[in-house]
């Protein structure tokens, strides 16, 4: 039977439906995590809590006076720096006397210590270089071991030399010159050129100790501490060089090293390249190659760094790498003060090598008048031509800086 809506009981066929909440729970729940998000971003941004919560305890030490400045000059001696000028005196002698007191392990008076890369091993050492016993600065006979901030250039790289006030030329300011008796002046010179100062630790130390001053030191742009190198070197009556990595004719399977000369590259940027190198220390009479027998040999790539460091007042020295080198013929042009290397002393790195060497260098002295040696600063080498140092004059020669025979720029 049909049924119909009179006799169908009231409600009966509809679904009772609960009231509807004006937020669906999806959307309650995500409105929740927002505000605790938000509460953290607040807590972080609000509170100065580094701790988080933890439990702290705060304790005041005293600082000692000095300490500060005795933490700001340790460094780890690993990066190459730039060079700016001479550094500033200290502002107070007290800090100073106070950071010595602090250092409980400092070498002794008057000695210098400088952090050294060995070049074998790659390990780094600290070698102290002993000076005198009065603690004093060794002072060559010109008194002239500080660097004179006038005669400096500023450059996007660092300090670099330049001409002083009248034209006083670097390579005059921090030569070396000895004084030779009136009976010694006619007698064959001898000029030695120790190169690699500041890469053996071992053997630039033995350079230091045993050999005398008329021995010319050439301090590479890769060492460490070669502020402090270069300033015992002059206090210590040594001229010095700055030895400028040059292309040889395997580069790159032969690489000097970093800021390389170039043959490749424009006269600007090899140009750039040398006021790199020229920064990383001061006070030296002029510039000498390191190993360079392609670039030296290119007179488009050459003439543009003889004519920079003519500019500047610097001697240039050829190191003999390539009989090929055409530096004398550019030097002559540019007034340019000059030097070649006779002879590699340690050619062939054996006590009897190295003493043939040594006789042949007399010989070319006795004959020109004047003779230059080259040598690496390696313990075995600097022993043997300190030995023969010790007796060369006796023979009727003298041991001269490098400025003693190079050719002098003319007159302007």
């Amino acid at each position: 039977m049909a049924t119909d809506d009179l006799n169908t009981p009231l409600g009966r066929n509809k679904r009772q439906t609960l009231p509807k909440l004006p937020v669906a729970g999806p959307q309650l729940l995500a409105g929740m995590l927002g505000m605790f998000g938000l509460l953290v971003v607040s807590w972080a941004v609000f509170v100065n809590d580094p701790l988080g919560g933890e439990p702290t305890a705060a304790v005041i030490v005293a600082k000692p006076q000095g300490a500060s400045q005795a933490n700001s000059e340790s460094g780890d001696g690993k990066q190459h720096t730039r060079y700016d000028g001479p550094a500033a005196a200290t502002a107070n002698p007290a800090q100073a006397a106070a950071a010595t007191v602090i250092n409980a392990t400092a070498p002794p008076a008057g000695s210098r210590t400088i952090t050294i890369f060995d070049g074998s091993s790659g390990k780094s050492q600290q070698v102290v270089i002993p000076g005198n016993a009065s603690g004093a600065e060794p002072k060559g006979p010109s008194g002239k071991a500080p660097v004179d901030p006038n005669m400096l250039e500023t450059t996007r790289h660092g300090a670099i030399p330049k001409l002083g006030n009248e034209g006083a030329r670097p390579s005059v300011l921090y030569a070396r010159p000895r004084a030779l008796p009136a009976n010694r002046k006619d007698a064959p010179r001898i000029a030695i050129v120790i190169g690699g100062i500041g890469i053996s630790a071992s053997g630039t130390a033995d350079a230091f100790s045993h050999l005398p001053g008329p021995v010319t030191f050439a301090l590479t742009p890769y060492g460490v501490d070669l502020e402090k190198l270069a300033e015992r070197a002059r206090g210590e009556d040594h001229e010095v060089l700055l030895q400028v990595p040059m292309e040889p004719f395997d580069y790159p399977d032969n690489d000097p090293g970093p800021q390389t000369l170039l043959t490749s590259l424009t006269p600007d940027q090899n140009i750039d390249r040398l006021h790199w190198l020229m920064s990383r220390f001061q006070g030296y009479v002029g510039l000498t190659g390191y190993m360079g027998a392609r670039f030296t040999a290119a007179e488009q790539s050459l003439a543009p760094v003889l004519r920079e460091s003519a500019k500047r007042g610097l001697v240039y020295v050829d190191d003999g790498a390539s009989q090929r080198s055409v530096a004398s013929q550019i030097a002559g042009s540019y007034n340019l003060p000059f030097a070649k290397t006779d002879l590699v002393i340690d050619a062939v790195p054996t006590p009897t090598g190295i003493d043939r060497a040594l006789a042949r260098l007399e010989m070319l002295a006795r004959d020109n008048g004047a003779a230059i040696g080259l040598a690496t600063a390696q313990p075995a080498i600097v022993a043997r031509i300190a030995e023969w140092a010790k007796k060369v004059e006796s023979r009727g020669f003298v041991l001269v800086p490098i400025t003693m025979v190079a050719n002098k720029a003319k007159s302007s």
